[in-house]
């Protein structure tokens, strides 16, 4: 049976399961780290190109964190030791950033989230690394429409199942497979907390969906079969057939009447399109 728990304050929250319901603080202690987030991935247009190194963009971005006052939530998170997770090619999600190069044709996620007044702005978007192949940007293209589908199956009363079909439907329609292996989450005053968000879903299916609650949606799709596997780092998840893989990632809350993005674009450049 799903608990749900209604946030009135600043008390101490633990994951235990219950979906946290918040108020009118919340949300704006999520668009504040929210913003900062979406403003960080927007200045990394500017630092992605051949020649750089994971690492490099890692440093940028820890900086670019600590000068807006918050702290990388990543930084010794169960042990990982960077500001970010950068992922390329056919890396799923959780690459680690280092002497990696940069080299034209690539794709990449830059995956990000300050932690700012105790809040967590978690999202994450695709970068191309000059031109790229047309089958790497349709992969793209889709992956951020299966990311707005599944924001658009949201809203009160509906079912957490119907946002993981929306993906699947859209993803699988063209042929890609869709990661089962991780899913997005809970946000807010925790970094991690329930529901866990399933992209590969049947609708009508799973909690219902209610004002106040806090999540990420954050679609993995791989150009040839879902299925992945975590290098020995611990780490880093790879397509198992080496395809290319992308994915995007918002945080949203949901209000009375529909749902809020934390995490656009301030600048509207969270949509491949604007690449």
């Amino acid at each position: 049976m799903t608990r749900y728990e209604t946030i009135t304050g600043d008390e101490p929250l633990i994951r235990d399961g219950t979906i946290k319901l918040h108020g009118p603080a919340g949300f704006e202690g999520m668009r504040k780290a929210g913003r900062l987030a979406a403003e960080i991935l927007d200045a990394m247009y500017d630092h992605v190109r051949p020649g750089v190194t994971t690492g490099e963009l890692d440093d940028i971005i820890r900086q670019m964190m600590l000068d807006g006052g918050s702290v990388p939530a990543t930084l010794g998170y169960r042990g990982y030791t960077h500001s970010s997770c950068i992922s390329l090619n056919h890396v799923i999600c959780h690459g680690i950033p280092g002497d990696k190069v940069l080299k034209e044709g690539d794709i990449l996620n830059i995956d990000v989230t300050p932690q700012l007044d105790g809040w967590h702005g978690d999202t994450s978007r695709m970068y191309y690394v000059g031109e790229v192949p047309l089958k790497a940007k349709r992969l793209v293209e889709t992956t951020y429409e299966c990311l707005m589908l599944g924001i658009e199956a949201v809203k009160p009363g509906a079912r957490l199942g119907d946002i993981g079909a929306a993906i699947q439907k859209h993803a699988e329609g063209r042929r890609y497979g869709v990661v089962r292996e991780f899913c997005g989450h809970g946000v807010g005053r925790l970094f991690h907390d329930a529901p866990e968000v399933i992209h590969a879903a049947r609708a009508g299916t799973g909690p219902e969906l209610k004002p106040g609650m806090f999540f990420t949606i954050e679609p993995m799709i791989n150009a040839g079969k879902p299925a992945g596997k975590i290098l020995e780092d611990g780490w880093t998840a790879v397509t198992r057939d080496r395809q290319l893989s992308a994915q995007f990632e918002h945080s949203i809350g949901i209000t009375e009447d529909g749902v809020e993005i934390f995490t656009e674009s301030p600048t509207g450049r969270h949509n491949p399109a604007c690449l």
